[in-house]
Parts: structure tokens; sequence; C-alpha cells
């Protein structure tokens, strides 16, 4: 049975877990027979999380970036490419209106680093499916998407092993 309303919502903030909130969110919705879509923007690693993901029936993943990391200043035209792809892909999705929750991971970043526009992320939103649920992950998320969103997260940092030398750990943090 799908949503009666969707609602936009942000996870934001400088601070570690909006994706993993997000996809929290998504296990959640497909505990009681949604179906999810997770769209993730400038990531192409293999995070632990994707591989439960695929053993779930009704979530579904799609990435669309590089292993290495995007120069903010310079980005290459491959990532520019990606996130343009990413966005026409969750334009198709969601047009579709074939799944009930659709999380656009790290696309607030996408944003910042001018890799798409946020006319069209707006545009994208406005033209939803009534019942379909968006959730927008990444940090900077611009005022314009605040003010548009339902519910607005920020995560902040208040301490993180990194800043005392530990390296990020397989199964915690990817």
């Amino acid at each position: 049975m799908p949503l009666e309303h969707g609602r936009i919502q942000i996870y934001t903030g400088a601070g570690k877990g909006k994706t993993t909130a997000a996809i929290g969110l998504g296990v959640r919705a497909t505990g009681h027979g949604l179906k999810v879509y997770l769209i993730q923007f400038m990531k192409g690693r293999r995070y632990g999380e994707l591989n439960s993901i695929e053993k779930l029936p009704l979530f579904t993943l799609k990435q669309f970036g590089r292993d290495e990391f995007v120069s903010k200043k310079n980005p290459e035209k491959i990532d520019i490419d990606f996130a343009q792809q990413g966005l026409a892909f969750a334009r198709k999705i969601i047009s579709e209106g074939k799944h009930d929750v659709i999380i656009l991971d790290e696309i607030n970043v996408a944003l910042d680093y001018k890799l798409i526009t946020l006319e069209s992320v707006l545009q994208l939103l406005e033209n939803k499916p009534k019942h379909v649920e968006i959730i927008l992950t990444g940090r900077y998320a611009p005022p314009e998407l605040v003010k548009y969103a339902d519910l607005v997260s920020e995560i902040c940092e208040i301490k993180h092993p990194y800043t005392n030398g530990v390296l990020s750990r397989k199964g915690i943090d990817w």
C-alpha cells in the first residue's frame, strides 16, 4: 500500500551518519512493504551496507560516481557526467511512481560542488508523485532546499576518532 502523502526529508550536517540514517529509514520502510530506491551521487565504492541492501527484495540501489574523491575546485568531466546521469535517472525513477521511498544520497554535495543545479533538483521535487517520499542526504544542504523540505535533520560532529588518528574501519565506517 503506497504512502498517502510522500514528504521531502533532508539529512545534512558535518557529522557522521547521514547515509546510515537514510538507509535505516529505507530498511524500516521495506519492513512495512514499501519499495525503496537508493540513488547514490559521487559514490562508486562498494560500502558494506550495499551488500546488505542487495539482499532485501524491496530495496534497490544504483551508484553514479567513481571510487576516487571529486575535486570541488576543479571537478573532472566524468564526475559532472555521472552526476547529470544520476539526476536524469532519479527523474525517471521518481516520475514512474513505482517506488514509495527514494533516497538521493549525497545529492547535497553534488549541488555544492556544482555538478548539478539547484533549479533542476527543485524541479525534480516539485514534479514528484504525491505518494513518493524523497530523502536527500549530504553536507551543505542549500537554504532553498531546507526551506522546501518537510523534515530537516542536521547531524553535527561532537567527537570523532579520526581527529585522534583512527582511520575508518571496515564494517563500521564503510
